[in-house]
């Protein structure tokens, strides 16, 4: 399987299963497009009729060109086969995930009252409440108790606002440290937060303890306050961007990130990075909105062209910003060309519901945040363990390989079968397809491919 698509002046060619990335002329690429369903001497004939007047398409340079493609074939870099598709799934399903991460849902309350927050305003259509040092704590020994051999574990602070439950965030990663000596494990930690209560203390405890910390902007002044407001219906752009600004000076060369929302009102969404990283944030990410279809602000097909307009803008202005000395990262773009299609990624995804638990300020556990509070998939709590091991297995099995939707599509070595989050929500199955996100990806794999290729050329 190969695809074939033109951007930004350049043709390209991927071959899906090898991951090889051709960038050719007009002539050989339309050569490779005939190449395996058409006669080679009706290729030259319709590349005569096509290219001829070109001084430089001659007979021999097509055979010649030909040849070459044949020879990448026979070297497995084109039309190449997916050596794994009739052994993958039975060998993934034999295997037994362990468990390497957790969201811990420190605080179900927040201090903004975003209007297209999935999370219901931090309460997650639940009750209020703040984790207790003893839930967490649980949580942090359930997670080490399941991680088998694994060394390195990830925990996410998560709310709401985590930072409104400060004092136990500081209390589990301490109490995590603890561990790591006795259990030969290394925690990693993230938060993510609002910046609402970022201060000098916050920031260097963060700056000492977490691997990675978010921070949540969705751009220009006018476009953040339109949503992102607090409970008196006051934006909150002018209170955070100076702390996020001195948040990420203090941080130095440790990893953050900008994380924005988009939706049906900002559709320009480029708009929004280039402002954030003209502000001089360079580690950025901006993610399409999930809610409801019948919101306000919810993205619909008639923006769809407008979105894939708006991927390209961005990926030719960070090739341009790059060679001008002042480059930014793009989340959603960076990805490792050199090795391949990963086997494991495709076959696991994220792994919600396997290898990565969210654990609510009560200790129940669900798949992943977006499923918290939803009665058909609560797992089990921190003290008892899993107890839903159908819906384990469920989320196991959940994966590109068995989404017939997935078999044809060329991107879906690289997507891992999308978020079970989305397609429960659009189609009412963790198995389903969120068809408006796989456009979406698509269009973002084939804008970072394209600036693999320039940065290369």
């Amino acid at each position: 399987m190969i695809h074939q698509y033109k951007l930004n002046g350049y043709n390209i060619v991927l071959d899906i299963y090898s991951g090889s990335v051709h960038l050719v002329d007009e002539v050989a690429y339309d050569m490779i497009a005939l190449f395996e369903n058409t006669d080679h001497e009706e290729i030259i004939s319709q590349m005569l009729a096509r290219y001829g007047h070109m001084e430089d398409v001659t007979e021999q340079e097509l055979r010649d060109c030909l040849e070459d493609i044949q020879a990448l074939k026979d070297g497995g870099k084109l039309f190449s086969e997916d050596l794994w598709k009739d052994v993958e799934q039975a060998a993934f399903q034999a295997t037994k995930p362990v468990l390497k991460a957790m969201c811990l849902h420190v605080a179900h309350t927040c201090n903004l009252n975003c209007n297209y927050c999935f999370a219901s305003q931090g309460n997650y259509q639940g009750d209020r409440g703040l984790m207790s040092f003893e839930v967490g704590k649980q949580a942090l020994d359930f997670l080490v108790a399941n991680s088998g051999t694994r060394v390195n574990l990830e925990v996410d602070f998560f709310g709401g606002e985590p930072l409104m439950n400060w004092d136990v965030v500081k209390e589990l990663v301490q109490y995590a440290r603890t561990l790591e000596p006795i259990h030969h494990k290394n925690f990693r930690f993230t938060l993510t937060t609002n910046g609402m209560l970022l201060d000098d203390e916050v920031t260097e405890f963060c700056n000492k303890e977490m691997h990675n910390v978010v921070l949540s902007l969705d751009g220009r002044k006018e476009v953040h306050d339109r949503l992102r407001k607090n409970f008196a219906g006051q934006g909150s752009y002018d209170i955070i961007v100076p702390k996020f600004k001195r948040f990420v000076e203090q941080r130095g060369d440790k990893e953050y990130y900008m994380r924005g929302t988009f939706t049906h009102d900002n559709v320009d969404f480029t708009n929004d990075i280039f402002h954030m990283a003209d502000l001089g944030f360079t580690e950025l990410s901006m993610e399409p909105v999930v809610s409801p279809p019948d919101e306000p602000w919810a993205l619909n097909q008639e923006d769809l062209p407008k979105l894939f307009e708006q991927y390209e803008i961005l990926a030719k202005e960070m090739i341009k910003r790059e060679k001008e000395g002042r480059p930014f990262t793009f989340y959603h773009y960076m990805i490792d060309l050199s090795g391949g299609p990963c086997l494991h990624k495709r076959m696991s995804g994220c792994g919600s519901g396997t290898e990565y638990l969210a654990v609510t300020p009560w200790g129940e556990l669900f798949p992943c945040h977006q499923f918290v509070n939803d009665p058909a998939y609560s797992m089990g709590n921190v003290w008892d363990g899993v107890k839903n091991t159908e819906l384990g297995e469920k989320f196991h099995r959940c994966n590109v390989v068995a989404n017939p939707d997935c078999r044809e599509c060329w991107a879906r070595l690289y997507c891992a079968g999308g978020c079970a989050a989305n397609s429960y929500h659009a189609s009412g199955d963790i198995n389903g397809t969120y068809e408006y996100g796989c456009e979406l990806f698509k269009k973002r794999m084939e804008c970072a491919i394209m600036i693999k290729a320039a940065q290369q050329n």
